[in-house]
């Protein structure tokens, strides 16, 4: 098929139209029009009703390899690209075809949704990056942002580095995904009349000039809070839960310095620095499930809005079950779990966070119904099924809410049957006054074998001729 051609109204000749891109953000549902990617790796895009002329759509050849080799560049240039959808149209018809595709997915089920896949376009040697969960030794993988032949290893030299140590230390992987170190890397940097050593976290990032630049992350004896952080300044709060937790809690504005840009971010303390970190909040990833409890949209919000959320009756990898507050940081990227504050969270609550006395209506992944939500939040011990182990194996059991701890109690046998101990009911007083107390009853007491629960006639032809049976008085041995 021949080029569309579109009239250009400056020159008056006629080119042909090139194809430009469209990206649907798989977690906000929005769709826009593709400008290109800056030099942080972030996404540069317009909404549909926004354009207006001098905005430049990014352009790509329409045919074969050419197109293959340019998306696989631009994928890996991105950063957390799988969260993203992209489909190649017209630069002529972008405009409509975005609304239009708006239009579809905010009326669509999940499986309609689903259908998009096949319209998608996806990087080279990479059939479904979306599903692919583990690394492997291919440089081309969409993971990587960067290759090791792009790094200037006559600077990393200069600091006493090369690539076979950072293999050692394990540090290669994370400067390749674009993240920083993992740990702590001891460098020496030699100005010739004096040496100094210390230990940073390193990272990589693309230049002004897009030259692979290598950043040294030295540590800080203390973030500085009292200063204005990229337009944001901090208040008592947010300065007490980035030294406590590390993360400050909530999404904020910030500002980009070079292009006066507002990002909604979040923020949080680089622990092993000191150093403020800031990730714009519409990339964060939130997880439909944390060790075996599923999350409701209640709880993603919570997530979504930097605040912490607190979590019972999780699974460990041994097995077992334990509580801890979740939460998401910037620094890491991901929702991280803060052992050192897993108790409920006392300090003042976002709005969208379950209050301190509310019960959770989701116990281990199972929803309770209106019925058992009514008495559980009024302290009453509700019975739960459908309960499945780290193992897969179902289980159930009881659980009270207890309003003064805001926790979950889970007992596998009712409370009530446990305060009671070994106390026999009516209807085993008999079995408990023969069988424990050395009693006797008219109607069996001539019976050998030990009552059976309820018991208080014989129950079979043994046990009747037993009972019948008279004894002779033994004679005395002289």
């Amino acid at each position: 098929m021949e080029d569309e051609i579109i009239n250009s109204q400056e020159t008056g000749e006629i080119k042909p139209a090139k194809d430009t891109l469209l990206v649907l953000n798989t977690h906000t549902n929005q769709v826009e029009m593709v400008k290109g990617v800056d030099q942080e790796g972030n996404l540069q895009k317009v909404s549909p009703l926004e354009k207006n002329e001098n905005d430049q759509l990014i352009k790509v050849d329409k045919h074969g390899d050419i197109f293959s080799n340019f998306f696989s560049n631009f994928y890996r240039q991105l950063k957390n690209p799988t969260r993203f959808s992209f489909f190649k149209v017209s630069e002529y018809d972008a405009v409509n075809t975005a609304k239009d595709l708006q239009k579809y997915v905010d009326q669509a089920s999940p499986e309609e949704k689903e259908r998009l896949k096949d319209y998608e376009v996806l990087p080279k040697h990479n059939n479904n990056p979306k599903n692919q969960n583990t690394m492997n030794n291919n440089t081309e993988n969409q993971e990587y942002r960067f290759q090791p032949e792009q790094i200037d290893w006559k600077t990393m030299e200069k600091f006493g580095l090369n690539q076979e140590k950072l293999e050692k230390m394990d540090a290669m992987d994370s400067l390749l995904r674009g993240f920083k170190t993992n740990t702590l890397i001891p460098i020496t940097i030699n100005l010739g009349t004096a040496v100094s050593k210390m230990d940073v976290r390193l990272s990589l990032q693309t230049g002004d000039t897009g030259q692979l630049a290598v950043h040294l992350h030295g540590i800080r004896k203390e973030p500085n809070l009292n200063m204005k952080f990229l337009g944001h300044e901090f208040s008592d709060q947010d300065k007490k839960n980035l030294k406590e937790t590390g993360n400050m809690g909530r999404v904020v504005n910030l500002v980009n310095p070079k292009t006066d840009e507002i990002i909604p971010s979040v923020i949080s303390r680089d622990r092993l620095t000191n150093e403020l970190v800031a990730y714009r909040a519409e990339y964060m990833k939130i997880p439909d499930e944390i060790k075996g409890i599923k999350l409701d949209e209640h709880q993603k919000q919570t997530l979504l809005e930097g605040g912490p959320l607190y979590l019972e009756g999780m699974i460990s990898k041994k097995g077992e079950s334990f509580d801890a507050t979740v939460q998401f940081n910037a620094d890491k990227r991901y929702v991280e779990f803060l052992f050192g504050n897993n108790q409920a969270p006392q300090q003042s609550q976002q709005p969208s966070q379950l209050p301190a006395q509310e019960a959770p209506k989701v116990f281990r992944g199972k929803e309770l119904d209106d019925s058992q939500y009514e008495k559980f939040k009024a302290g009453q011990t509700v019975y739960v099924d459908g309960l499945t182990d780290a193992k897969g194996k179902a289980y159930q059991g009881y659980i009270t809410f207890n309003k003064e701890t805001s926790k979950t109690d889970f007992s596998f046998t009712h409370p009530n049957k446990l305060k009671e101990g070994a106390k026999p009911t009516e209807d085993h007083k008999t079995q408990t006054a023969v069988n424990s107390q050395g009693k006797t009853n008219e109607a069996t007491k001539n019976v050998k074998e030990p009552l059976e629960s309820k018991q208080q006639q014989p129950v079979n032809k043994q046990q009747e001729d037993q009972q019948k049976k008279v004894r002779k008085p033994r004679r005395q041995k002289l």
